[in-house]
């Protein structure tokens, strides 16, 4: 079944200008509270799939694109997401498996479905083997964007807006960032690190976790991670000199850790 997506990077837009206004103050929203976060879209339709990512990308999330259930299947095994996309009817096998396996391998990865299947018990399927949603085709892009950010929010930050690490608050909606009570001025990858660190406090982070996480399937593209170093001394160095505590810490021959109460 063939779908019209009338989208291009940064609009979705219908004939009538009310519901045109709508969908652009649905899409600012929704481009404000979507932090660095990734986004694995498993969907065989390519048109469909190239319109998710073109419309996901402009709202700042990093998005890697895959077609079938083999694809899929080592995209899963071999990186972690922040939510999947997953349609239902793949080529070389069905998304439910894949969300078992998912399950099976106790995998973090939030999951919405998208699916042409509108019949109850085919939701509850889904939602019973354990999808986030479940958005019956054809959807508004505006609408997955929104669905995506709510689940994220959820998932990562427990529904708030606002995250506090020690003397570190981020306002996740405003993308500011205060040290101390006052606000210090980020690059976007900075903003972007410092959340990922933000979310991973007191864990260790691999160079290559940061950067997987950061660029996505770009990284297959670079020679060496050195670059990340530069990245993360200068969001320290702003820290610090915003009176901050220099929680970002090095850890020898395996990457870095931001250690906070």
């Amino acid at each position: 079944m063939p779908y019209t997506w009338h989208v291009n990077a940064r609009h979705l837009w219908v004939e009538a200008p009310p519901i045109q206004f709508y969908y652009r103050f649905i899409l600012v929203f929704c481009t404000q509270i979507a932090e660095v976060l990734k986004l694995l879209i498993i969907e065989d339709e390519r048109p469909l799939n190239q319109s998710m990512v073109d419309y996901l990308t402009a709202a700042d999330y990093v998005c890697e694109p895959v077609y079938t259930y083999n694809e899929a299947m080592q995209k899963i095994d071999g990186y972690d997401y922040d939510c999947i996309i997953l349609d239902i009817m793949l080529p070389g096998g069905s998304g439910l498996q894949l969300l078992q396996y998912l399950k099976k391998s106790r995998k973090q990865d939030a999951v919405i479905i998208i699916s042409a299947k509108n019949a109850l018990e085919d939701r509850i399927e889904g939602l019973q083997t354990g999808a986030d949603d479940y958005l019956v085709k054809p959807f508004h892009l505006p609408e997955l964007s929104v669905r995506i950010a709510a689940i994220l929010r959820r998932k990562n930050f427990n529904g708030q807006p606002v995250i506090i690490a020690g003397d570190i608050q981020i306002d996740t909606i405003g993308k500011e960032v205060l040290v101390n009570g006052a606000p210090i001025a980020l690059t976007l990858k900075e903003y972007q690190l410092l959340l990922f660190f933000v979310v991973n406090r007191n864990k260790v982070l691999s160079k290559n976790s940061i950067v997987e996480h950061l660029w996505g399937d770009d990284m297959d593209f670079v020679a060496n991670h050195d670059f990340i170093y530069t990245h993360i001394k200068n969001l320290r160095k702003k820290i610090v000199a915003a009176g901050g505590n220099d929680s970002i810490r090095s850890v020898y021959g395996v990457g870095y850790k931001m250690q906070v109460q």
